[in-house]
């Protein structure tokens, strides 16, 4: 008998500022829900008040784990200290493998109207905090879609089970990255791997998931998260009002991590080090 991910835990998130200003809902990566290895945070940006988001996040610096950037409206651009520069559409996205060191920003393309997006920082292995800097940057016509009865899947990272595979490429943790849009009670089934980390938020809409111990399902709701549990198959079906949400997998790291604002190591003298480092300017 297949077994069906469940749902373990339902995370509304936690209202957070962050760069200049911005505010934001922080899914993960707070006190209540601090990591899912090896996911370390994800921050849903959703408003049409210039207000909430016009001050960006001016140039700041990251160490040793990836941004994955995915818009939803709204125009973003990028620019950083290594001379890239881009402008992240809706349905398009930025892959950054920050490593060894880099500092960027992330400003508004517009004055007003709806910005909303995700922002998933994803751990990096031991042995690759320190590889040079690098970009996976794809438009939204360069991302696949998988159409199916009632669900449309715009794949941007892994391989689909009808063989349809993402435009992002060899990152370690073997990533699943997918945008999906369900009609009202339509179902989206994937078999991810039964032991990587995977986690559903919701953009529109709602998303029923079984729970364990229950023969009730359980809605995720907009701008809320969902952390699943192992198995073999990932079933999702929408609401009433159908849904749009992210579905992210990833092999888990099993490392030891340590934090320290934009810096991401295996030890706390890693971090300080980050810390010495990008203040010499040697990033």
């Amino acid at each position: 008998m297949t077994t069906i991910r469940p749902l373990v835990h339902l995370e509304p998130g936690m209202p957070a500022s962050d760069g200049a200003g911005v505010k934001l809902n922080r899914l993960l990566g707070t006190h209540r829900l601090p990591q899912i290895d090896p996911f370390l945070m994800l921050d849903n940006f959703h408003s049409d008040n210039p207000d909430d988001y016009l001050a960006g996040f001016p140039p700041h610096p990251h160490r040793g784990f990836e941004t994955v950037t995915y818009m939803f409206a709204g125009r973003m651009r990028h620019k950083d200290n290594k001379g890239h520069e881009g402008v992240i559409e809706p349905g398009g996205v930025q892959w950054m493998t920050a490593a060894g060191g880099i500092e960027h920003s992330e400003m508004p393309e517009q004055a007003d109207g709806l910005m909303s997006g995700f922002q998933l920082w994803i751990n990096l292995p031991r042995a690759e905090k320190m590889k040079p800097a690098s970009y996976q940057e794809f438009k939204p016509a360069d991302i696949p879609v998988d159409k199916r009865d009632g669900a449309t899947a715009r794949i941007v990272a892994g391989k689909t089970s009808t063989g349809i595979e993402g435009p992002v490429k060899n990152i370690t943790v073997q990533p699943f990255f997918a945008e999906i849009v369900l009609e009202a009670g339509g179902v989206f089934e994937e078999a991810l791997p039964a032991r990587h980390s995977a986690i559903v938020a919701v953009h529109d809409g709602s998303v029923l998931l079984p729970r364990t111990g229950s023969e009730a399902p359980m809605a995720i709701n907009r701008g809320e998260l969902g952390v699943l549990g192992e198995g073999e198959l990932t079933r999702l079906e929408a609401g009433p009002d159908g849904a749009r949400l992210l579905l992210i997998a990833a092999k888990p790291l099993n490392e030891p991590v340590a934090r320290g604002g934009p810096f991401v190591m295996n030890t706390e003298g890693e971090v300080r080090q980050a810390m010495v480092d990008y203040q010499a300017g040697r990033f």
